[in-house]
């Protein structure tokens, strides 16, 4: 049995259908090789940022069988276009979409396809240990790693700084356990399970897509564990290369929770509770002057999101409606402001 419904990107942007196999046939045989992994970047307007990681990328020993970038622009790319260990396609802009474009060009070729922030610093053993995970048990469907440290916390974080904190850690004890979603900068799927049941970002969640991650993560956890893996350890440098507009993402706070409530992709009472937490935090920013975030232009978005959503107007998409986005603002928000 194959399923036809994914695709094959090229460059240009255009895409090829491609047959992938599934079915109990194609999971016995998949069973007697190893695993092929694929690295996915979604990027956008963050080329110098983009460059200095996957150059990282390509100095580990752990190396995927695939490195594959999505950029909206291909000057977005920082000049990776040309170099014979990096695919790069482009898709429409925005991190849901991007994300989508990379599943279609891993789809003919990949067992387990892990998604990285463009700022998101692996230890050099981070693959191998997602990997034997995989290949250990495979009832899961989804998993991530162990943040060491997040550089949203205190203004961003350098790959010198990075590194040093993955050397003073050094190696952790494998621990699997249950989570209720993995964290978008740094997610492993098997792609079998994506494929077989039709699963995609989804792209109602522009731009950096709030909470992508949770409304992914539920919907493949339907079909397999959702694990967190301590051991499979990295850094989030945090990196500011422009403020994310607060409005928007104060609108996105509330909006989006209330949009996979309907979906059914999040339960009722976590949205509420993760809705209070940051209409709870921008609300004390603003009291106590945090100069790292736009808190007064966070919670003005909350509180018009909060209005429209009293007269049935609230709707993810609307953020579309506040100007004109620029390429630096689709970068998914760090794991810091989407802890749940």
């Amino acid at each position: 049995m194959t399923s036809t419904s994914a695709a094959a990107t090229r460059q240009d942007g255009s895409v090829r259908p491609t047959s992938v196999p599934c079915g109990p046939e194609a999971a016995r045989a998949r069973g007697r090789r190893p695993l092929r992994i694929a690295v996915g970047i979604a990027s956008a307007g963050r080329p110098s940022i983009l460059r200095e990681t996957v150059d990282y990328l390509l100095s580990l020993p752990d190396q995927a069988e695939r490195l594959i970038v999505c950029v909206p622009v291909i000057d977005d790319a920082a000049g990776l276009a040309d170099r014979p260990d990096v695919d790069v396609i482009v898709g429409s802009r925005g991190l849901t979409s991007q994300r989508n474009r990379i599943i279609e060009a891993a789809a003919a070729d990949t067992d387990i396809l892990i998604f990285l922030d463009d700022d998101f610093i692996p230890a050099s053993t981070f693959l191998s240990r997602i990997a034997a995970v995989f290949a250990a048990k495979p009832d899961v469907a989804i998993a991530t790693g162990e943040v060491l440290a997040d550089g949203v916390l205190d203004g961003g974080l350098s790959m010198s700084k990075a590194l040093q904190v993955l050397e003073t850690a050094g190696e952790g004890a494998e621990k699997v356990t249950e989570v209720y979603n993995a964290y978008g900068c740094n997610m492993a799927v098997r792609l079998a399970s994506v494929l077989e049941h039709g699963l995609t970002f989804d792209e109602q969640l522009p731009l950096y897509g709030w909470l992508e991650d949770v409304d992914f993560s539920r919907s493949i956890a339907r079909y397999g564990r959702s694990v967190r893996i301590e051991g499979a350890r990295g850094v989030h440098l945090g990196v500011r290369s422009g403020r994310q507009p607060g409005r928007r993402l104060g609108y996105s706070q509330v909006a989006n929770p209330v949009y996979l409530i309907r979906k059914g992709t999040m339960s009722k009472g976590r949205a509420i509770a993760q809705i209070g937490r940051n209409i709870l935090a921008n609300a004390s920013g603003l009291l106590f002057k945090d100069r790292l975030v736009d808190r007064w232009g966070r919670l003005n978005g909350n509180v018009l999101a909060l209005s429209d959503l009293l007269i049935g107007h609230a709707s993810p998409s609307r953020i579309l409606e506040f100007g004109n986005p620029s390429p630096r603002e689709m970068p998914s928000p760090s794991i810091a402001t989407k802890r749940r």
